[in-house]
């Protein structure tokens, strides 16, 4: 009998603990519900009706039966996919070639400027600010073929040949991601600049003490002071990149001969173009579990970087 009673005595203490809790934060509560249910509704929402939605025959937006595993199969031996996953890659890889170690090299330089520092600030973050379509219209323009593009223009000034860019399967990728890295430029060197203006001034001290170069400042000092941020920055620049789609829209339209699609271009496509709403389904949901993986990847850096 005292059993029972004990454990009834425990239950009403947790329900008390709880609504002390609630009523302590009910104006947190009141706050917060808004943005829960905004996630909810724009978020979460539309991520499971898409999952439940890629199992299912689609009928425009309508599901008219279940499909299994069918459009799955569809998508993963459609030769376009194959196309679009070693693009999207390709993507990641050339963003890290030309626009990772930049923004830490102009940080590095930034942050020793005594004067015009937020001149030079605003000037950088400046094209982060564009939208994208509007820079990948800008650079669509800059990279027209012929002899009537601005740059052959350019080139013709110094009796260089002119190019077909955009045109060039070689050069397409590569080339889109000079118009992204382009737009980004600019918010990554101002976090790296931020990580560095925490960089104790100490350490630099003591390595003039023992002789040390400014590139062995650099090399000693600065890199192992920013690791951590760079490493951040390194994960979500594969993430965000991962995800491309509206500049290779923009500018090619994944063309020339799907040369630069992506797997978020080739979802587009199904959808809106060949009005393949379950394959387009499918794919976003195999580009959702790449990214499930990226991202898990990234808190375990982003928790590993907060604990040092």
């Amino acid at each position: 009998m005292e059993r029972p009673r004990r454990a009834a005595g425990v239950r009403e203490q947790r329900r008390s603990h709880v609504g002390r809790l609630v009523r302590s934060n009910f104006s947190a509560w009141v706050l917060l519900l808004p943005s829960i249910l905004l996630f909810i509704i724009v978020m979460w929402r539309p991520i499971l009706v898409g999952i439940v939605g890629s199992f299912c025959q689609m009928d425009g937006y309508t599901a008219v039966g279940f499909a299994g595993l069918d459009n799955y199969k569809a998508v993963l031996s459609d030769t376009t996919f194959l196309t679009a996953l070693k693009n999207t890659f390709s993507y990641v890889f050339w963003s890290l070639v030309i626009g990772y170690l930049p923004p830490v090299i102009f940080a590095v330089m930034l942050n020793e400027l005594v004067h015009w520092k937020s001149f030079f600030k605003f000037s950088i973050y400046f094209p982060t600010m564009v939208p994208a379509v509007a820079a990948s219209l800008i650079w669509y323009f800059l990279f027209q073929p012929g002899e009537g593009g601005i740059l052959n223009m350019f080139l013709g000034l110094f009796g260089l040949p002119s190019s077909q860019w955009l045109q060039n399967p070689n050069l397409t990728i590569p080339l889109i991601v000079f118009t992204m890295a382009w737009r980004g430029f600019g918010s990554s060197t101002i976090m790296y600049l931020a990580s560095l203006q925490g960089v104790n001034g100490e350490l630099y001290e003591a390595a003039t003490v023992d002789g040390a170069g400014m590139f062995s400042k650099i090399r000693h000092v600065t890199l192992p002071q920013i690791s951590g941020v760079m490493l951040l920055l390194f994960v979500k620049q594969i993430i965000g990149v991962f995800q491309v789609m509206v500049e290779p829209m923009t500018m090619t339209d994944g063309g020339p001969n799907n040369a630069s699609i992506s797997l978020n271009l080739q979802s587009y496509n199904y959808a809106f173009n060949y009005f393949q709403v379950d394959k387009s389904l499918a794919l976003s949901v195999v580009t959702f579990l790449i990214l499930i993986v990226l991202t898990v990847v990234y808190f375990k850096l982003n928790k590993r970087v907060s604990e040092n």
